[in-house]
């Protein structure tokens, strides 16, 4: 397994990866392509034999630059069920040094809200989550989406 810094090329595939999912709210083409070279610092993407199997997106908070927010998360079905979701964050929360970590997750997305609680327990940082986007924040409809906070790391 390689888990690296994406590369403006890597886009496509966190393009693929994230709408294969059917899961996370897919973004533009574009929109990966600006994050694999505006965010790479904050992202990872990982190979398995070549084949890109996961990727994280996360950015540092203008406000708090030891905050990383993670934006998505997404592992390919044929590797799902293995860890690949942990090793990426662990390997993204060391390499940027942040003292602290967000994300959102809807109720619905079981495999993110225990991958977020399993990376706080192994890290035995402090977990916190509440709403922070509801639904009559969205002008085309959406569930509540809770901030998670972890820290410290």
């Amino acid at each position: 397994m390689d888990v690296r810094t994406p590369e403006l090329e890597d886009g496509q595939h966190l393009w693929r990866l994230a709408k294969d999912t059917a899961v996370l709210d897919l973004n533009s083409s574009y929109s990966y392509l600006l994050w694999c070279r505006d965010f790479a610092d904050t992202s990872v993407i990982a190979r398995i034999d070549g084949e890109p199997a996961g990727f994280i997106t996360g950015y540092t908070r203008p406000e708090n630059p030891d905050t990383l927010m993670i934006w998505q998360v997404a592992v390919n079905e044929n590797f799902r069920g293995h860890g690949l979701a942990s090793t990426m964050l662990h390997e993204l929360a060391d390499r940027t040094g942040a003292l602290r970590m967000e994300t959102t997750i809807t109720d619905d997305n079981a495999a993110s809200n225990r991958l977020f609680q399993a990376f706080a327990e192994k890290r035995g940082a402090g977990f916190d989550r509440r709403p922070l986007f509801t639904p009559d924040l969205y002008p085309d409809g959406h569930d509540t989406e809770y901030l998670y906070e972890i820290a410290p790391l």
